[in-house]
């Protein structure tokens, strides 16, 4: 009885063995070296990773351009120079409108702008000829949407209709800006070409060319309220150059 019984405990007494030198191998030694637990909220915890990730030991491959300094504080003043400048030259009074609105609105970028108006531009002139009053209502001021209607409705009362469609944009550039108390305008100036005609009511073209692409000139002027959180700019007044 007892010799089973040994034998029973050097078999335990093994396996305890075996089972603390694995879980050694497995979960290693502490040295005295480690690091601490990683806090994603510490300042300095953030800025070491961000080192290690410029200098190659991160995950990301990232290389400091020639003379870049990544401490280096940012200049807000000089980003806006370069930004504005782009669009505007230096001590001309665009420039120093467009100045008065990157002030109270941080996330204006006058070419980033140029490229959004492009676009809107793009999809009222298509509406209009569409007659799609939901999409022209999200893109256009009160007043300017009002006057869009009341010019598809009466073409819709003679039974006319009009065959568009948008070749592109030549050219658009910021011609005037204005910070009017909290409202913020810009005015573009749209060159692009469109092919288009009307028709009457028994399908005879009365306007336009539908074979014929003609070269369009407007000066559209865009708004938005500064202190509104809804980051939209809408068409507030339109001219033909």
């Amino acid at each position: 009885m007892n010799e089973i019984f040994d034998v029973y405990n050097i078999i335990f007494l093994a396996l305890a063995v075996f089972i603390i030198f694995r879980l050694r191998s497995v979960l290693g030694r502490r040295t005295g070296n480690e690091r601490p637990p990683f806090d994603p909220y510490s300042k300095s915890e953030r800025q070491e990773r961000q080192t290690q990730s410029d200098n190659g030991n991160g995950g990301d491959n990232v290389i400091p351009l020639p003379g870049q300094d990544i401490d280096e504080p940012v200049n807000p003043r000089a980003n806006d120079d370069v930004v504005i400048e782009k669009v505007a030259p230096a001590g001309s009074a665009l420039n120093d409108a467009l100045r008065n609105i990157l002030s109270v609105d941080r996330s204006f970028e006058p070419e980033p702008f140029i490229q959004g108006a492009k676009a809107a531009y793009e999809m009222i002139v298509i509406a209009f000829a569409e007659g799609d009053r939901k999409s022209l209502k999200n893109l256009l001021s009160k007043e300017v949407y009002e006057g869009f209607v009341s010019a598809i409705e009466d073409r819709e009362k003679r039974g006319e209709s009009i065959d568009s469609t948008f070749v592109g944009i030549d050219k658009a550039e910021i011609v005037e800006a204005a910070l009017k108390g909290n409202q913020a305008q810009v005015t573009v100036k749209v060159q692009s070409q469109l092919i288009s005609a009307t028709r009457d009511k028994n399908g005879e073209v009365i306007d336009g060319d539908p074979n014929k692409v003609t070269e369009v000139i407007d000066i559209w002027t865009f708004a938005r309220d500064t202190t509104s959180r809804d980051p939209n700019w809408k068409l507030v007044a339109t001219e033909s150059a």
